[in-house]
């Protein structure tokens, strides 16, 4: 089996977005503008109220996916087709903005952690126009897998030894694992060749390794902390952790290969269309 190395390492640029909240961006950044059908991964994490509470007060999406996964706090999701809830500490909403929506993530806690990543993914050319959808996810909806040694897997989508995500439906085929690694334990990962695939590390550290076995003496490239990993072709990733254990999120994808033009909120094809995004948001089309 051919395992995936490591293309590139990406680290975490500090930056911030809606009304001032606090982030760390790999993917959307200006070191890695986007990973076919990747369009952008943010971390966010604090327990400093003023680093959050301004929220992402009402904006408009349209010819992507949104994707947020709660580790710790409170977010509540409002939008114009009048639907409301709130994600709590392990829940994930998949969003499918299609032709177009108007919602708000606001925090519902001044104070305390609030950590958690959004994730955007493209939509095919065929979708992007789509009636808007959901898939929420409670905590408890989501499989978890237990492997050797304490190795702890959610399943957010994919399959992990037969067990399959709790999310389908979607054009690329994605994969959505949260991996939590003790220390010096290892996890194999099938992941289809056709996928782009990542691995971000977001607690302690962890390495891929590039052979087979996975015996100490072989080669491996470390990932630290708040640090994306960009994997090169094959049929399987190995992480190892380190001797403190890690934690990090396994994300793949079928790619697109479509022309990608964007603008802010906007993802579409041609500049025709995102013209027309901004035509018809503005005269409250969406």
């Amino acid at each position: 089996m051919q395992l995936r190395g490591v293309k590139n390492l990406v680290p975490a640029i500090a930056t911030s977005d809606g009304a001032g909240v606090k982030l760390n961006r790999t993917i959307g950044g200006p070191v890695l503008d986007s990973l076919d059908p990747f369009l952008l991964l943010d971390e966010f994490g604090s327990e400093e109220g003023a680093d959050y509470i301004g929220g992402f007060p009402d904006h408009p999406h349209r010819g992507f996916e949104t994707v947020t996964y709660m580790l710790d706090g409170l977010m509540r999701h409002e939008d114009n087709t009048g639907a409301a809830g709130t994600l709590t500490p392990g829940g994930v909403q998949w969003m499918t903005a299609g032709r177009g929506i108007v919602h708000s993530e606001m925090p519902q806690q001044e104070d305390g952690l609030m950590r958690g990543f959004q994730l955007w993914v493209n939509l095919p050319a065929a979708e992007k126009m789509c009636v808007p959808r959901y898939q929420n996810l409670e905590p408890d909806e989501i499989p978890e897998v237990d492997g050797d040694g304490g190795v702890h897997i959610r399943v957010i989508a994919g399959d992990v030894g037969g067990v399959s995500g709790a999310i389908d439906g979607v054009a690329v085929q994605p994969i959505y694992l949260d991996i939590r690694l003790p220390a010096e334990r290892e996890h194999l990962q099938p992941i289809p060749d056709s996928h782009t695939a990542l691995c971000y590390v977001f607690e302690g550290a962890v390495a891929i390794v590039n052979s087979a076995d996975g015996a100490a003496d072989n080669s491996a490239v470390d990932v630290p902390h708040h640090t994306l990993a960009v994997l090169g072709g094959g049929a399987a990733v190995r992480l190892r952790a380190g001797s403190e254990g890690g934690r990090a999120l396994l994300i793949a994808g079928k790619p697109l290969n479509e022309p990608v033009v964007r603008y802010g909120p906007f993802v579409m094809n041609t500049r025709e269309e995102i013209e027309q995004a901004i035509n018809d948001f503005r005269a409250g089309r969406f």
